[in-house]
């Protein structure tokens, strides 16, 4: 069993790591400024069940293949910066609309959620920062370094989704103001267009051992 004292310095780490400015919580808040507080939530519903992934790879060893095999790296790398450069398209050539129509009709419950999954687990990063930081809080004196690791990705997918789930809900405070406003509207999706091609180019020239 852990003891309580590592549990609570990795949970205190994970709160500060999740609010920390980051492609997730970005991306959560350029969606619920855009489409509401509910499309925000369900964004975040996905990219914690991307780290469930993270969490297994890192548990079962797969993530050390992104450590040691560059064309693994560079491949997923470029299909999360591809993703990324769809949905800047996607905003820079969306128009200004009912909000409400335009989470309901565009982007279904599912597909808000799917993105969400992609966005996270086309991330290499997110894998080797797991596979670097979860295993700091385990010990084989402490029982299975598996079950450990499954127990420290939980904490921190719980961690993430409540601070994620708080990110929503006050950026989605702007709907009501963008639905009103047609051209904060068409800005506020030109500037989410810029923010994911900057992730994009973050991502696409990362190194496996870099930041």
């Amino acid at each position: 069993m852990m003891p309580i004292e590592s549990i609570l310095a990795f949970t205190l780490a994970s709160v500060l790591l999740s609010l920390a400015p980051g492609p997730d919580n970005i991306f959560v808040l350029t969606q619920s400024a855009l489409y509401g507080k509910k499309s925000g939530v369900l964004v975040t519903l996905g990219l914690c069940t991307g780290l469930v992934v993270h969490t297994t790879a890192v548990a079962v060893g797969v993530a050390a293949i992104f450590q040691t095999s560059v064309i693994a790296f560079t491949v997923l790398k470029v299909v999360g910066a591809m993703y990324l450069l769809y949905l800047a398209w996607q905003a820079f050539r969306a128009s200004a609309q009912s909000l409400e129509a335009s989470g309901s009709v565009v982007r279904s419950n599912g597909a808000l959620y799917r993105r969400g999954i992609i966005m996270n687990i086309t991330n290499p990063k997110v894998s080797i920062f797991f596979l670097a930081f979860l295993p700091q809080f385990a010990s084989p004196e402490h029982g299975s370094l598996a079950v450990q690791i499954f127990l420290l990705g939980g904490i921190f997918i719980l961690v993430a989704l409540m601070i994620f789930c708080a990110i929503a809900f006050l950026a989605g405070a702007l709907g009501d103001w963008l639905n009103s406003s047609p051209r904060a509207q068409i800005y506020l999706n030109r500037i989410a267009g810029t923010v994911f091609v900057l992730l994009a180019l973050k991502l696409v020239t990362a190194s496996a051992y870099g930041t």
